[in-house]
């Protein structure tokens, strides 16, 4: 069994024991630590995506209002709405409504808000469970790639590492760069 640190080792090393000596091999080694750092930044990226998602519901079910609203724009990613809270009170949330999919410009729908903050209102009936999916699918998609570029840098290590092992055992120096 493969213990995680040497997993880890693999992913950032490549699979020789000595670390690399050649001008390309290190430049390999960065590119992995570098894709491995952008990959873990998007998937923490995904899952704060998530929580943020959690705590806004947690704000709304804390201290909850329910209005009818009207949709005055609609679009896959942000919708705006205008409602009335039982105070007579008019509201047009700068941000938008949360999870706003399935929404046609002029329809009547109910929405859940914060008494507090009204700014922060959900569509009724949807909750951070509709966030799981696309954060997701964003970090699977990071993970995907980030294993392709990872394959590859392997195969061209393994080809950086033959290529050095055979010049020293020739005893050819490699050219020296003029500068």
């Amino acid at each position: 069994m493969i213990s995680p640190k040497s997993i880890l080792r693999i992913l950032v090393h490549g699979t020789t024991e000595e670390l690399p000596q050649t001008r390309a091999r290190i430049v390999v080694r960065w590119v992995r630590i570098t894709i491995l750092i952008v990959t873990c930044l998007v998937t923490l990226q995904s899952l704060l995506l998530v929580a943020g998602a959690w705590r806004n519901d947690l704000a709304i079910q804390h201290n909850m209002g329910v209005a009818q609203a009207r949709v005055l724009s609609a679009g896959p990613r942000r919708s705006t709405i205008e409602f009335v809270t039982p105070e007579r009170i008019t509201y047009r949330p700068e941000l938008g409504v949360l999870y706003p999919s399935e929404l046609a410009t002029g329809m009547r729908i109910y929405v859940e808000y914060n008494k507090n903050d009204p700014d922060l209102v959900r569509v009724q009936h949807r909750n951070a469970g509709l966030a799981i999916i696309p954060a997701g699918s964003i970090a699977v998609v990071a993970w995907l790639s980030a294993t392709v570029a990872l394959v590859g840098l392997a195969v061209l290590d393994k080809r950086l590492n033959r290529r050095a092992e055979s010049v020293s055992v020739t005893g050819q120096s490699e050219p020296a760069s003029r500068g």
